[in-house]
């Protein structure tokens, strides 16, 4: 039985947390030995522990924090496995070298100095395994292995408990309240849609600003800034369309998910989506930082049922052919076994 010592350096919430909490319990169900150590985080540790994996805790703070390597050493002594996979720079940085290999699982296009201990570097995109061939990492050492998303069906949220009137057009947007995401561009473009109420699910250290934003431009009383959530799907069954207005959006996972639940997508030509959507086939794309064709676009496809359909259903196709759970597991699968010692 392979074994992979798992770990993560990560923030309560966010796409790849929560990416982390779907892949180990997998992986483990497809026979997979794991042991994770994380930043402590109670609910990440039960919910892990719940699904049988066993779990240590440690810090993972900056350059002063001795305590961490010693962690993990430990715990890699302890536990023997053939791959250690990092989530995190901070992980990665701790990584700690012995007789098992050492991988590196990123999310974003980062300075790959942080990921020095590691012998392999997956990318959850193709253009991230570019990124990584492009800063000289030997292509036998960089993967490319997608993320898979939850499809189970989800009852739509309930829009009155959203002060949300049941036959407005509902737009929904997800991520954390940061300019990467361009709420901004998102809040600007609703602006121009008659009658469409903006769900934005997330939060952040923009919150206050966007806020302001939303009664500057006359549409506070049709968004609703919902906070860090953790019912995605039901907001995606209860919308009409998803938005992603990023201005850099490395993967996209919300585009995945938008596809798994039927929910048609308009999204800005950042790396990640642009890489996913194949334009009016599965969704449509628009420039980055461009309200007016964003506007465009969700009226074309809050007016035209037929066409949305269509879309919606091209992308849960797309998900079940290369973004499942069977087919990215499997890939993990092979990936430790080609890898290890």
């Amino acid at each position: 039985m392979t074994r992979v010592l798992q770990l993560l350096a990560g923030a309560p919430q966010g796409g790849a947390e929560a990416f982390f909490e779907r892949l180990v319990p997998a992986l483990a169900e497809a026979g997979i030995d794991q042991k994770a150590v994380l930043r402590r985080h109670t609910d990440r540790s039960a919910h892990l522990r719940a699904r049988g994996i066993d779990c240590a805790e440690a810090r993972f703070g900056g350059p002063l924090d001795l305590i961490t390597p010693r962690i993990v050493t430990r715990e890699a002594r302890r536990f023997r496995p053939d791959v250690v996979l990092a989530w995190m720079s901070r992980a990665a940085r701790v990584a700690p070298r012995g007789p098992w290999t050492t991988a590196a699982r990123l999310g974003g296009y980062y300075d790959l100095r942080y990921y020095r201990r590691c012998q392999h570097l997956i990318g959850n995109t193709k253009g991230l395994r570019d990124y990584f061939l492009a800063k000289g990492w030997p292509r036998e050492r960089a993967w490319y292995i997608p993320n898979f998303v939850d499809t189970a069906p989800a009852e739509p949220v309930d829009r009155a408990s959203l002060t949300t009137p049941a036959g407005a057009p509902v737009v929904l947007a997800a991520g954390r309240l940061h300019p990467n995401k361009a709420f901004d561009t998102a809040l600007s473009a609703v602006s121009q849609v008659e009658d469409a109420h903006l769900w934005i699910a997330g939060a952040g250290p923009l919150a206050d600003r966007l806020a302001a934003q939303a009664r500057d431009q006359g549409i506070g009383d049709r968004t609703r800034f919902l906070g860090w959530r953790s019912d995605v799907p039901a907001l995606l069954a209860s919308a009409d369309v998803f938005l992603c207005s990023s201005r850099h959006e490395p993967l996209g996972n919300v585009v995945l998910e938008a596809w798994a639940h039927g929910t048609p997508v308009v999204s800005t030509d950042a790396d990640g989506p642009a890489e996913l959507i194949e334009h009016e086939r599965t969704g449509l794309l628009v420039p980055v930082d461009a309200p007016d064709p964003i506007a465009d676009a969700l009226r074309r496809l809050i007016g035209d049922r037929t066409l949305a359909e269509s879309l919606s259903e091209a992308g849960r196709r797309r998900v079940e052919t290369d973004f499942s759970r069977d087919a990215v597991v499997e890939r993990y699968r092979d990936f430790f076994e080609t890898v290890k010692r």
